[in-house]
Parts: C-alpha cells; structure tokens; sequence
C-alpha cells in the first residue's frame, strides 16, 4: 500500500485552508466502534431501546462522529506527520445511521516558534452542525 508519507509542512499553511471529507455513517462502522471502544450503550446498538429516547432511533456514537475529523487532520490538513495535541469538543445533534456526516477542518491561527496550529472543527449532517469544537497540531518544518 503506498501512502503519502508527509502532509503540509508547517511553511506550506495559512489561515483560512480548509480541508473536509465524508462518510455515510453504517451500521457496521457502529458496531465495529462499539467493539473497539467497548461502548455498547443500546441507543446505539439496540433499536427497540433506542426508539424509547429522545433520539426515538439508535445513533452513531459521538466518538465515532469525531473519528472523522481526526481522519481529515491525519490524512488531508495537516495530513501525514501531524501529531494530535488536543481536541475540544461540542455535540450539537445525533448523527443517526445513514447519515452522510462530513467533517471540516480549518486552519484559524499558527505559531510557527512552537509548530503548533490551531484550528475550528466541525462535522455536519446536511448542512446542520451537529460536532464543533477546536484541535491544536504539531506540524514539522522543512528539513534545512
């Protein structure tokens, strides 16, 4: 399997770039996270259960929804050789199953003395915010 092997470098950034991707979110991306994180709350995994909450349906879990903006920091913006610092978080609605979520990542501030870049987060389900919160990276320099 070849890979890009290195994303933006801290000089290739600026304020204002954006990077995003989607995903219909299954039903088997939410038992495969209820298996790897162990959360096997029933309004995810139970829909007799679920359609007695709030959310009158099973969802995706919140992490789960999150994973996508980490994937967009790790694969697209920074990319390759970011290293995750932080991450806050703001759940504003359920992602349920078949929900096309996209997340979005944009770059708001760098600090190019600590390589650290900030920047807004979010994840949307047919243009509804339903994650946003805030990630700070650390990016590389170009070698010399």
């Amino acid at each position: 399997m070849t890979t890009n092997l290195h994303g933006f470098y801290l000089e290739d950034l600026s304020e204002g770039q954006s990077a995003s991707l989607s995903r219909i979110i299954s039903e088997a991306d939410v038992i495969k996270f209820a298996e790897v994180s162990g959360d096997t709350n029933p309004v995810h995994l139970d829909e007799d259960y679920a359609k007695t909450t709030m959310f009158g349906g099973r969802i995706a879990h919140g992490m789960l929804t999150a994973g996508l903006i980490s994937a967009v920091l790790g694969t697209k913006l920074p990319g390759p050789g970011a290293i995750y610092l932080s991450q806050s978080l703001k759940f504003r609605a359920p992602v349920k199953l078949g929900d096309e979520a996209t997340a979005q990542v944009v770059v708001t501030a760098i600090d190019q003395e600590k390589r650290r870049v900030t920047l807004a987060t979010s994840v949307s389900v047919a243009d509804k915010v339903v994650l946003e919160g805030e990630a700070v990276v650390m990016v590389d320099r170009k070698a010399g």
